[in-house]
């Protein structure tokens, strides 16, 4: 039985979220708060598996809560946003930040032609979470390896989902000004954040951070994030395009997707990385872009929020290297200078 604990300072929203959990299968609500105070408090008195928070409350924000309650009693935590307001969009992220897992959008009230799909969406997010590591470890991952063999790096491609933000935020740290080759990454994401990703993760890494445009050019020194409901194609060229095509693994846009439709022509000169998230989404084609030229890393599992994509990508040998994620930062750093890279490896 999965314990969750409803945090939210609107008595009907509480009410709505108890509602939705306490009907699903496998799911307990065992405590509701209504600010950050009380929140904290019955995360250390209840230790419950699972915390929906929202961030505007009285008292204590569920910013600060959940930074509390990261140091004093780690807990998976779900943030449940209710705004696309640009304030709360970037309170979101910085949650992120402080240590919650994902963010949600608010359920809509049963009255509503949307309600039950959006209910699904808070369960099946709420269940997920339940099986996330709360607490990661850090370690030197550091082997020998033989140097990888690079042609003229002309771009990197990026897969993440749960976890992702903050790892990104790592990685676009270590790059330079300058930096020449462009940057795409697909980030699973909630519907509405992904405007407010892009605003937050330039900010929070000092690094050029815009959305993808349909036929735009991919320009060095910047990082593109792909929209919501399009699938990318890359090339040829340094061009971008956005597709309306169905999701793979569930997400569009996806991860498989991006680096199956990198244009023949550029794979033996990418960079593929794939980052923390649950499934396979990526996996696969990452296999095949290793065959085909490119240069494959995976986040390690030390440092993974979960394990699933990266994982799937070395059980399969598709990763040529096993990093965290400032080592994948500085590896990229490196490579327009250097096409002979040694760097530590992991099986």
């Amino acid at each position: 039985m999965i314990r969750v604990l409803v945090v939210d300072d609107s008595s009907s929203v509480r009410a709505l979220l108890e509602h939705i959990l306490g009907a699903a299968s496998g799911l307990r609500v065992v405590g509701s708060a209504a600010n950050g105070v009380d929140a904290l408090r019955l995360a250390q008195e209840l230790r419950p598996d699972v915390i929906t928070m929202d961030l505007q409350m009285p008292r204590m924000d569920g910013y600060e809560a959940i930074r509390q309650i990261m140091q004093s009693c780690p807990t998976r935590i779900v943030v449940v946003s209710g705004s696309e307001d640009r304030k709360e969009v970037d309170a979101s992220f910085r949650a992120i930040e402080a240590g919650a897992l994902v963010l949600v959008r608010r359920p809509h009230g049963i009255g509503s032609p949307a309600h039950a799909e959006s209910a699904r969406a808070l369960v099946r997010t709420v269940r997920a979470m339940a099986e996330v590591r709360v607490v990661r470890r850090w370690g030197d991952t550091r082997r020998p390896m033989p140097r990888v063999q690079g042609a003229q790096w002309r771009l990197v491609a990026i897969g993440a989902s749960t976890g992702g933000p903050t790892v990104l935020r790592d990685i676009l740290a270590e790059l330079p000004a300058g930096f020449p080759l462009p940057l795409v990454i697909v980030q699973h994401l909630a519907p509405g954040f992904t405007r407010g990703m892009a605003d937050w993760l330039a900010g929070a890494s000092g690094y050029p951070v815009e959305l993808a445009r349909d036929a735009g050019l991919l320009l060095g020194g910047r990082a593109y994030l792909v929209p919501e409901g399009r699938q990318a194609a890359l090339g040829p060229g340094p061009a971008c395009r956005l597709l309306e095509a169905p999701p793979e693994h569930g997400m569009c846009p996806s991860v498989s997707y991006l680096f199956r439709a990198i244009d023949p022509e550029l794979r033996p000169a990418t960079a593929a990385v794939l980052l923390t998230g649950m499934g396979k989404d990526g996996a696969v084609e990452m296999k095949q872009l290793r065959e085909q030229g490119a240069l494959t890393i995976a986040q390690d599992r030390a440092s993974s929020v979960v394990y699933g994509m990266p994982g799937e990508a070395v059980r399969l040998d598709a990763a040529m290297l096993v990093l965290e994620p400032s080592e994948i930062g500085k590896l990229l750093a490196r490579l327009p200078a250097d096409p002979c890279l040694p760097y530590p490896f992991q099986q």
